[in-house]
């Protein structure tokens, strides 16, 4: 006969065999010491053998990172100097003066235009329109008319300064005007500007305008411009000038619109041009001697 079993019998089994019992547990105390044992025993074991192998890792991941690190730097700085090394900046006169040049009257250009003043790069010959330099400040100064550089046509900033000329004591400044103009986009057109003496007093006897950067910051050499050398005269002869050469061209015209007698009309305006020519030498020879004395 089975033997009955007690309710509180099956209720005790149930409970021992629920999972939530036996999450509830607390570990023993001797597994817990052994656990640790075992951890400080593999610790123990794999760290000489982990520890070089963590060095060796990070020494060499920083290396490289040095490594990179430096020849991004030399690249850079080897590209700087590069770019700097591959432009010869120079000013440079885009345009001719317009001849002649007279005391008191504009300067000007070819076809009675402005003188223009660009910044090129001397290596490409292109104009520089871009950067700090190609919108830089300029001045127009007076050089002596022998100032050549050597025979690359090069000079140092202190020779420019040394042939720059000045006005004769107690004169008036000897180019009045707007003398400083900013360049765009490495363009710039000179402004009214005009001379207030003659280059009879200097060693050459002629002039030279020069261009120069005024407000070079960074350090950059930029080499200054200059024009072919040039005579300036007095005012008081741009009348007997031009009057000259109105008088010669009409007699000219004239003389081709005929057909006979060429020569013997030829002749004729020649000898009266030389007789013009000897009479303007001779007033002038009168004033320096007037002068002179004086």
């Amino acid at each position: 006969m089975s033997q009955k079993r007690h309710p509180e019998e099956g209720k005790a089994r149930s409970d021992a065999n629920n999972p939530e019992d036996k999450r509830r547990r607390v570990p023993a105390f001797k597994n817990v010491v052994l656990e640790v044992m075992r951890m400080r025993s593999v610790q123990h074991l794999l760290e000489p053998i982990l520890e070089p192998l963590i060095r060796r890792v990070v020494k060499e991941e920083v290396d490289l990172a040095l490594r990179k690190h430096l020849t991004n730097m030399k690249w850079n700085c080897g590209k700087e100097m590069h770019a700097s090394e591959s432009r010869s900046l120079q000013l440079q006169f885009s345009n001719n003066l317009s001849l002649p040049v007279f005391t008191g009257t504009r300067i000007e250009g070819e076809d009675c235009s402005n003188l223009k003043v660009a910044l090129i790069d001397a290596l490409t010959g292109k104009i520089v329109n871009t950067g700090p330099e190609s919108s830089a400040k300029v001045e127009i100064v007076v050089l002596e008319g022998d100032f050549d550089g050597d025979e690359s046509d090069n000079w140092t900033l202190e020779e420019f300064k040394n042939n720059i000329v000045r006005e004769r004591e107690g004169k008036k400044p000897l180019l009045t005007g707007d003398v400083y103009l900013n360049l765009k986009e490495g363009d710039g057109l000179v402004g009214e500007i005009s001379f207030t003496d003659n280059s009879s007093w200097t060693r050459s006897r002629k002039f030279r305008l020069g261009a120069r950067v005024v407000d070079n910051s960074d350090g950059t050499r930029i080499r200054e411009a200059r024009t072919e050398s040039f005579i300036v005269r007095d005012h008081r002869g741009e009348c007997e000038y031009f009057y000259f050469i109105l008088f010669f061209s009409c007699d000219i015209s004239r003389l081709l619109d005929r057909d006979n007698n060429h020569l013997i009309q030829m002749l004729m305006i020649l000898n009266d041009t030389l007789l013009f020519l000897f009479i303007i030498y001779f007033l002038c020879v009168c004033a320096l001697m007037f002068f002179s004395f004086k």
